[in-house]
């Protein structure tokens, strides 16, 4: 497979409960903007991508350079308010995602990442709705493809299926912090078929494959 073809298209059939697939792909559609792909020449090395020959990447991937914070976060008096009352400061990373609820759907949210933890903010609401602390995170899962998934196992809650244009610098950004944090290596397992909580009592399996002009993406219930 070449790792510098083209952007490829992602379909996700949420099998376990079909009546979302609709909702899925028209939201994919309305995402589609904020979540292009805008290639530009890049400061990042062979030695800095921690996934170079293990993963295949795409070309706006590899040639991408780290910004950190795509949202001036010091510009939004809410998410200035929820850093100071957790006592974070350095924000790592910020940018807007797609979150999978357990029932399948996307939801629009905003990722932030301090050198302490992993927030997640409704941006409609400017409501925080999640602060998970580096240290409680196990691993992440992502597939050998070309796609724009990720996973965040928190052994001690319900993990996080997640999906960003960004997302080999948010593993990258990840990886780092906890080091830093915990002097441990976060695990980063790759595998087209993973499993993840959803919820408490939810488990999910994501399956990919390579599809022609694309990676087909499944979640389905164990």
């Amino acid at each position: 497979m070449n790792p510098y073809k083209a952007q490829q298209r992602v379909q996700i059939d949420e099998s376990e409960t079909p009546k979302y697939e609709g909702d899925v792909q028209e939201e994919e559609q309305q995402e589609e903007k904020w979540m292009r792909l805008r290639p530009s020449d890049s400061n990042v090395t062979e030695d800095q991508e921690p996934f170079m020959g293990i993963k295949v990447r795409r070309k706006a991937s590899l040639r991408r350079e780290y910004k950190g914070d795509y949202l001036d976060v010091p510009s939004r008096p809410f998410l200035m308010k929820i850093l100071r009352k957790q006592g974070d400061k350095q924000v790592l990373f910020a940018d807007k995602i797609l979150k999978f609820t357990s029932s399948g759907k996307m939801k629009r949210r905003i990722l932030m990442i301090t050198d302490f933890a992993i927030y997640i903010v409704d941006p409609d609401t400017d409501v925080l709705k999640r602060r998970i602390a580096l240290a409680a995170v196990d691993k992440m899962c992502l597939s050998e493809l070309s796609d724009n998934f990720f996973a965040i196992i928190i052994p001690t809650e319900y993990d996080l299926l997640m999906a960003s244009t960004r997302k080999t610098e948010i593993v990258t950004v990840l990886v780092e912090a906890t080091k830093s944090a915990s002097e441990y290596e976060l695990e980063v397992v790759f595998s087209n078929r993973f499993e993840y909580n959803a919820s408490a009592d939810l488990i999910k399996e994501v399956q990919f494959e390579e599809v022609e002009g694309g990676v087909r993406t499944r979640i389905v219930r164990k």
